[in-house]
Protein backbone atom coordinates (compact mmCIF):
# COMPACT_ATOMS: atom_id res chain seq x y z
CA UNK A 1 0.00 0.00 0.00
CA UNK A 2 1.11 3.12 -1.06
CA UNK A 3 0.06 6.39 0.39
CA UNK A 4 -0.74 9.05 -2.69
CA UNK A 5 -1.73 12.20 -0.54
CA UNK A 6 -2.76 13.88 2.89
CA UNK A 7 -5.39 16.22 3.46
CA UNK A 8 -6.92 18.09 6.31
CA UNK A 9 -10.26 18.03 4.35
CA UNK A 10 -11.54 14.99 4.18
CA UNK A 11 -14.26 15.72 1.82
CA UNK A 12 -11.01 16.34 -0.69
CA UNK A 13 -9.88 13.09 0.12
CA UNK A 14 -13.41 11.13 -0.01
CA UNK A 15 -13.61 13.02 -3.82
CA UNK A 16 -10.04 11.51 -5.24
CA UNK A 17 -10.75 8.29 -3.96
CA UNK A 18 -14.03 8.40 -5.37
CA UNK A 19 -12.04 9.65 -8.75
CA UNK A 20 -9.80 6.85 -8.44
CA UNK A 21 -12.28 3.89 -7.75
CA UNK A 22 -14.29 4.56 -10.72
CA UNK A 23 -11.26 4.24 -12.96
CA UNK A 24 -10.93 0.74 -11.03
CA UNK A 25 -8.06 1.75 -8.71
CA UNK A 26 -8.31 0.01 -5.05
CA UNK A 27 -8.05 2.84 -2.36
CA UNK A 28 -7.95 3.15 1.14
CA UNK A 29 -8.44 6.12 3.98
CA UNK A 30 -5.74 5.93 6.38
CA UNK A 31 -7.06 7.80 9.71
CA UNK A 32 -10.74 8.40 8.43
CA UNK A 33 -11.58 8.71 12.35
CA UNK A 34 -8.50 10.43 13.87
CA UNK A 35 -9.33 13.92 12.23
CA UNK A 36 -10.36 15.97 15.29
CA UNK A 37 -9.12 14.69 18.11
CA UNK A 38 -6.47 17.89 18.99
CA UNK A 39 -7.23 21.86 18.83
CA UNK A 40 -4.19 22.16 16.65
CA UNK A 41 -3.69 20.78 13.33
CA UNK A 42 -1.49 17.43 13.21
CA UNK A 43 -0.56 16.40 9.17
CA UNK A 44 0.20 12.90 10.84
CA UNK A 45 -3.12 12.50 11.97
CA UNK A 46 -5.00 14.19 8.85
CA UNK A 47 -6.84 11.49 6.31
CA UNK A 48 -4.61 9.76 4.01
CA UNK A 49 -5.64 8.17 -0.04
CA UNK A 50 -3.48 5.02 -0.59
CA UNK A 51 -3.56 2.61 -3.34
CA UNK A 52 -3.80 -0.80 -2.10
CA UNK A 53 -1.38 -2.03 -4.89
CA UNK A 54 1.86 -0.39 -5.23
CA UNK A 55 2.26 -0.95 -9.16
CA UNK A 56 -0.95 1.66 -9.26
CA UNK A 57 0.63 4.46 -7.46
CA UNK A 58 1.70 6.34 -10.55
CA UNK A 59 -1.07 6.17 -12.51
CA UNK A 60 -3.42 7.31 -9.87
CA UNK A 61 -0.96 9.97 -9.94
CA UNK A 62 -1.51 10.74 -13.42
CA UNK A 63 -5.02 10.01 -13.30
CA UNK A 64 -5.73 12.63 -10.14
CA UNK A 65 -3.63 15.65 -11.61
CA UNK A 66 -5.39 15.46 -14.86
CA UNK A 67 -8.42 15.13 -13.54
CA UNK A 68 -8.06 18.19 -10.89
CA UNK A 69 -6.69 20.34 -13.81
CA UNK A 70 -9.53 20.08 -15.69
CA UNK A 71 -12.00 20.53 -12.65
CA UNK A 72 -9.52 23.99 -12.13
CA UNK A 73 -9.86 24.72 -16.09
CA UNK A 74 -13.45 24.34 -15.68
CA UNK A 75 -14.15 26.57 -12.64
CA UNK A 76 -12.16 29.10 -14.69
CA UNK A 77 -14.51 29.20 -17.61
CA UNK A 78 -18.07 31.53 -17.24
CA UNK A 79 -21.24 29.88 -18.39
CA UNK A 80 -24.82 31.56 -18.67
CA UNK A 81 -27.52 30.29 -16.58
CA UNK A 82 -30.04 28.64 -19.20
CA UNK A 83 -32.87 30.74 -17.31
CA UNK A 84 -31.80 33.68 -15.58
CA UNK A 85 -28.61 34.76 -17.80
CA UNK A 86 -26.91 34.99 -14.98
CA UNK A 87 -23.00 34.18 -15.40
CA UNK A 88 -21.66 30.93 -13.11
CA UNK A 89 -18.32 29.67 -12.50
CA UNK A 90 -18.03 26.69 -15.47
CA UNK A 91 -17.92 23.64 -13.14
CA UNK A 92 -21.32 24.38 -12.04
CA UNK A 93 -24.28 22.46 -12.87
CA UNK A 94 -26.98 24.63 -11.05
CA UNK A 95 -27.22 28.17 -11.24
CA UNK A 96 -26.04 30.14 -7.81
CA UNK A 97 -28.58 32.79 -8.46
CA UNK A 98 -32.30 31.06 -9.58
CA UNK A 99 -31.04 27.28 -9.31
CA UNK A 100 -31.84 26.28 -13.15
CA UNK A 101 -29.66 24.49 -15.35
CA UNK A 102 -26.70 26.46 -16.47
CA UNK A 103 -25.64 26.17 -20.33
CA UNK A 104 -22.17 25.48 -21.26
Amino acid sequence: MKELFRERDFSRVGYCQSILEGEGIATVIRNEQLTGLTEFPIPDFFPALCVVNDEDHDRAIAILRDHLAADASAAEEEVDCGTCGEQNPGNFEVCWNCGGPVRI
